[in-house]
């Protein structure tokens, strides 16, 4: 089991039939691109030593989506039709006109798919049933947009919606740095950047440096607010927080990965191990950060118990 390195979180309406999503997944298993395709997706499974599309720990449903895209530069395309256009000037004395070309290209673009390289990727997450989360492992909105869009498919409607708190991450993060200190259970660590508002868009980034320093105050006195902050939570988990509400750079420190270690020398109990005790702490780490932003905006609470995210029912025949 790989930690997360980054984190988009969305909330959901309610808990989510593990069995439902479970048949849902194995309904759309990732097959590669095809000779004209320029993309493929579907699930995996997360983890090579599993046969299914989601493991579960506990409450937590890990599932993998895998992608692959073509890569074939338009640089190569405009190479190709430049050759066919001259081969049409040299033997019929005419130069094509645009809507010639563009079924040139289209055409070009058709012969050359087949034989285009594939870039595969492959985004990790899990579905927290106890505290009502999505996780990502990725700070891309693009790549967790995907992820959730694919889960809609799968089972819709999955309602799953971004975080909206009711304090601002950019504001409440300039106030901490104004105070020089974080509350709670968080503490600055020593990485932020810092923008103006202004036409300018002036940034400031700084790395490895006291975020206590007047120098700091001094950039927030003129203006500047904090879009990336580095935190450290409960001295577990080290991360950078970003005015979208996304985590970055996230490094569990040495306690939990020496706890998850001891799990086991086996694949299967190391794997089981680590993923309960990342999904714990993860959503511990991202309950607390929602309460230090005072909570969640009404509209986003939700009703335990009440709802269930299962899969639509057939129509009788």
């Amino acid at each position: 089991m790989t930690w997360f390195k980054q984190l988009s979180f969305y909330r959901l309406a309610g808990a989510v039939d593990h069995a439902a999503l479970a048949a849902a997944l194995e309904r759309r298993p990732f097959t590669p691109c095809g000779g004209l395709d320029w993309f493929s997706d579907g699930w995996v499974p997360p983890a090579p030593h599993l046969d299914k599309p989601m493991h579960t720990g506990r409450s937590s449903h890990l599932v993998a989506l895998r992608r692959e895209d073509k890569v074939l530069p338009v640089s190569v395309i405009r190479n190709f039709v430049e050759v066919k256009v001259r081969e049409i000037e040299d033997k019929e004395l005419r130069r094509p006109g645009r809507k010639e070309r563009a079924a040139i290209k289209e055409q070009v673009t058709d012969d050359l798919l087949p034989r285009a390289f594939v870039r595969p990727s492959h985004t990790i997450a899990y579905i927290d049933n106890m505290r009502g989360w999505l996780m990502v492992d990725s700070a891309s909105a693009g790549k967790a947009e995907s992820v959730v869009s694919r889960l809609r498919e799968a089972l819709p409607p999955f309602p799953a919606a971004l975080p909206r708190t009711k304090l601002a991450p950019h504001s409440a993060m300039t106030d901490w740095l104004a105070a020089g200190n974080a509350p709670g259970a968080f503490e600055l660590d020593s990485d932020a950047v810092l923008r103006d508002g202004g036409e300018n868009g002036a940034q400031v980034k700084v790395s490895r440096f006291d975020l206590t320093a007047e120098e700091i105050r001094q950039h927030i006195a003129t203006g500047k607010q904090v879009t990336q902050l580095g935190l450290i939570w409960n001295e577990k988990i080290r991360f950078q927080l970003t005015d979208d509400l996304r985590l970055k750079r996230i490094q569990f420190l040495d306690v939990l990965q020496d706890e998850a270690s001891q799990a086991g020398d086996d694949r299967e109990s190391l794997f089981a191990a680590t993923f309960l005790l990342m999904s714990e702490e993860l959503g511990e780490l991202v309950e607390s950060l929602i309460d230090t932003l005072g909570g969640l905006e009404e509209s986003q609470a939700r009703h335990e118990g009440t709802t269930q995210i299962q899969a639509p029912a057939l129509p009788i025949a």
